[in-house]
């Protein structure tokens, strides 16, 4: 796969020739004793003494990175290497490292991980760096990183080769790093509120707990069809009625849908569900979190996403009719009548299927004139039952749900509710979901004979939610794409090159 590219047979020529002076171009035994960030805090304090003074021979550190630059003068050199804290400069002479800087001068380019050890000092343009005494290599990089001052732009190249965007592109570092510390801030925060983490399964012999369309995935030792996870909702809930009062699992979901800047075939969610609460107390505990985020990750209380101000601690709440009303712009007389729904969306072009039940227009309705102007957070409340197929029916309307969903940057960042606890009325929801997938909608729920069953034995008084955990990365790093904060998004395959392409 090499053979035609000059560059790449040229710095496997340069490995080949470490060899030859025996040295190992991909050895191994070298510890990492500093980063960079601890070299340059611990002798910063040399950049205040007098000129003369800046140095400290009696310091012996070792570091170690990628090479980033390198400046070449005659016996001496400068190179800046990188690692995951930061970048640190190094002085190379030739007086010091003898043949190892003959080494370094024949065979060492930028890409190259190397280890370098010396004393701390501060060069004539007032620098902090390392003074190499020891100069090893440690990793012969045989493709070359993309140019320095154009670097990676191919916005699709920087999907499909994340470790190469992760290489030259800091911001993008910084930004799987603040994930994990969110992922890891959401888990405290319901650690700390006396949530049990647990996990369930993600082959599912029947998929449900969402509306959405299945991978499919086969079982060879129990020759059975088994489907990736679409939801961990009807497990969870199991969990409840086994005696478990509140718990959450973080993890992957599946579902085979279209992509685009906010959905990815497999995204990670924490579901979390509450006995003896309702969903009133999930919004309570939504904006609580919110406010632990910011705190905990020292974040502004007013964040820019694509390029709108979202001031996160102005947290509203509007009902779904009302929103379609005042938001959208549907006369009032027009929300709830079915018919005259439906021909208002033909009149403004809103792409419908054949079906024209109320909740499903309006629900059709939402997602055209409501959702993106939700930029503000925005808990929308009281669905239509005819969408809430796992939720509360409410006392004085049944046919709205007392459920909710949390809209923050024109996207959906939360969907809860007071879940369903009567079995009856699960098993009749679930047959008309049954009769909606006959029909042809293939988000529809399956039946689900096992869990009304579990129902059937009595589930507390349970409140249940669900936070896209990429969708609030994006907003808290400031990313517009799911793709910016996915490591490795889901990409259409590769058109194979052909020769003449390839040359």
């Amino acid at each position: 796969m090499f053979e035609n590219d000059a560059y790449v047979l040229g710095r496997i020529a340069k490995a080949n020739t470490l060899r030859e002076m025996g040295i190992n171009p991909y050895g191994n035994g070298i510890s990492k004793e500093w980063n960079t960030q601890k070299f340059l805090k611990s002798y910063d304090f040399l950049k205040s003494l007098p000129e003369g003074k800046q140095k400290d021979e009696n310091k012996s550190t070792q570091v170690a990175g990628r090479i980033k630059f390198i400046r070449l003068m005659g016996k001496a050199a400068f190179i800046k290497i990188e690692d995951v804290s930061g970048i640190l400069q190094v002085y190379l002479s030739k007086n010091e490292l003898s043949d190892s800087f003959d080494m370094f001068k024949k065979c060492v380019e930028v890409g190259d991980i190397v280890m370098a050890k010396g004393f701390p000092f501060v060069t004539k343009t007032g620098e902090l760096s390392l003074h190499a005494l020891d100069f090893r290599i440690l990793t012969k990089a045989i493709s070359p990183l993309p140019e320095k001052y154009h670097g990676l732009v191919d916005i699709e190249l920087r999907y499909r080769q994340r470790y190469l965007d992760l290489i030259m592109n800091k911001e993008v570092r910084d930004s799987f790093v603040l994930r994990s510390k969110i992922v890891s801030n959401v888990r405290k925060f319901f650690e700390q509120k006396g949530f049990l983490e647990v996990e369930t399964p993600m082959m599912h012999p029947i998929p449900g707990g969402a509306n959405a369309k299945p991978f499919v995935t086969y079982h060879n030792a129990l020759n059975v069809e088994r489907y990736l996870r679409i939801a961990p909702e009807l497990y969870l809930k199991r969990l409840i009625v086994g005696g478990f009062e509140a718990i959450f699992e973080i993890n992957r979901n599946f579902r085979n849908e279209g992509m685009d800047h906010s959905h990815n075939p497999e995204f990670t969610m924490i579901e979390f569900y509450w006995a003896y609460k309702d969903y009133k107390d999930l919004i309570q505990i939504t904006q609580e979190l919110f406010a632990y985020l910011l705190e905990s990750l020292s974040l502004p209380k007013v964040l820019v996403f694509n390029h709108q101000e979202i001031h996160l601690d102005a947290f509203r709440q509007i009902t779904y009719l009302d929103a379609l009303v005042e938001i959208g712009g549907i006369p009032r007389e027009v929300v709830n009548e079915e018919e005259k729904l439906y021909l208002y969306l033909k009149e403004h072009n809103v792409p419908l299927e054949s079906q024209t039940e109320l909740g499903k227009l309006q629900s059709e309705a939402f997602d055209a004139f409501v959702e993106e102007k939700l930029i503000n957070p925005t808990f929308i409340t009281d669905f239509p039952i005819a969408i809430s197929p796992l939720a509360r029916r409410n006392d004085k309307n049944p046919e709205i749900a007392d459920r909710f969903e949390l809209f923050i940057g024109g996207s959906e960042i939360a969907n809860g509710f007071s879940e369903l606890n009567d079995p009856l009325d699960q098993l009749e929801r679930f047959k008309e979901q049954v009769k909606a997938k006959e029909a042809g909608d293939e988000e529809a729920q399956y039946m689900d004979e096992d869990y009304v069953t579990a129902l059937s034995y009595g589930m507390p008084p349970t409140a249940g939610e669900g936070i896209g955990i990429d969708r609030l990365v994006m907003l808290l790093t400031g990313n517009t794409t799911i793709k910016d904060v996915i490591l490795f998004p889901a990409l259409k395959p590769q058109k194979p090159q052909n020769k003449k392409e390839e040359q």
